[in-house]
């Protein structure tokens, strides 16, 4: 395979990622109706599985491991409590992660064992702020069945972030 062609692809993945970052930091103050933030939460969760089943594959860290299983476990079930809510109201989920969450996917199985783990534990940190701060907007959608489970998440998120703190710094710089 020609060595530069994953620099190539981690560098277009990064594009990306800067380009929807920005998009999305415009976007985080204002308010958002309950179909975005169904699509959105629901997008993010995919994501969150998706990595995270990543994560069980590449790392040999058991506390990283353990936080995957956790990701995974906790987002299915959030996952399929939004996606019944949705349905009973006509909304749409969505099935794939974001083209961010895409991104950032993409540049994670491009990592080395050896830089994998810190690069997931980064990764979660940022994605649970930001999943954090998409919730905040949630609890005031229209919806009140919605806005009600995005406030019952909150916690839940707002731990998942403190765990990945917690494992983040505990893990040697790369």
């Amino acid at each position: 395979m020609n060595p530069l062609k994953p620099l190539a692809m981690l560098a277009v993945a990064a594009f990306a990622l800067c380009a929807v970052t920005a998009i999305q930091a415009a976007n985080e103050t204002d308010s958002i109706s309950t179909e975005d933030f169904v699509e959105e939460a629901s997008a993010k969760g995919v994501a969150e599985i998706e990595t995270a089943k990543l994560a069980l594959e590449k790392s040999g860290n058991e506390k990283v491991k353990g936080f995957a299983q956790m990701m995974i476990d906790d987002h299915r079930r959030a996952n399929q409590e939004l996606a019944e809510l949705a349905k009973r109201k006509d909304l749409d989920v969505s099935d794939d992660a974001e083209l961010i969450n895409q991104a950032k996917a993409m540049v994670l199985k491009l990592r080395g064992e050896g830089s994998f783990d810190k690069a997931y534990m980064n990764n979660q940190v940022v994605a649970h702020r930001q999943t954090i701060e998409l919730f905040r907007r949630g609890v005031n959608v229209k919806d009140e069945e919605i806005a009600a489970f995005a406030r019952e998440t909150l916690p839940k998120l707002e731990q998942h972030l403190q765990r990945a703190e917690q494992i983040n710094g505990e893990l040697p710089e790369n």
